[in-house]
């Protein structure tokens, strides 16, 4: 049975950072696609990241610059390192793994197989 189980979320002032953990059972992160996704209070859930196979980090232009994403393969563990939160961060952070994209990384989370429960990150300004 696959599981991701996310870490790491928690308050954070404005211009804070915070590292998110996914550490993932019965599934390899080096297989393919691993994403990073958010949903706002009130809003729909949308991507923020993602790591393909070989490396290769895609980022959504609103986190572009301040997230970047790593892997520990030994430890079959994502991260998602958050630099300069604002306030418009705050949401519920889902890490995903795809079973059908290895390279080009899916945007939306249809291409998602595979998702944690979620972890939350607030900020305050």
């Amino acid at each position: 049975q696959v599981q991701l189980m996310e870490s790491g979320g928690g308050s954070v002032q404005a211009g804070g950072s915070l590292r998110l953990s996914c550490t993932v059972v019965g599934y390899p992160i080096n297989r393919g696609c691993m994403g990073w996704f958010r949903q706002a209070p009130g809003k729909q859930r949308e991507w923020v990241a993602a790591r393909n196979n070989v490396g290769v980090d895609t980022y959504a232009s609103v986190v572009s610059g301040r997230f970047t994403t790593s892997k520990d393969n030994a430890k079959n563990t994502l991260y998602l390192q958050m630099d300069s939160l604002t306030p418009e961060d705050t949401a519920i952070y889902y890490c995903a793994a795809s079973a059908s994209h290895v390279t080009g990384c899916p945007k939306y989370e249809a291409g998602y197989t595979y998702w944690g429960q979620g972890t939350q990150v607030t900020v305050s300004s």
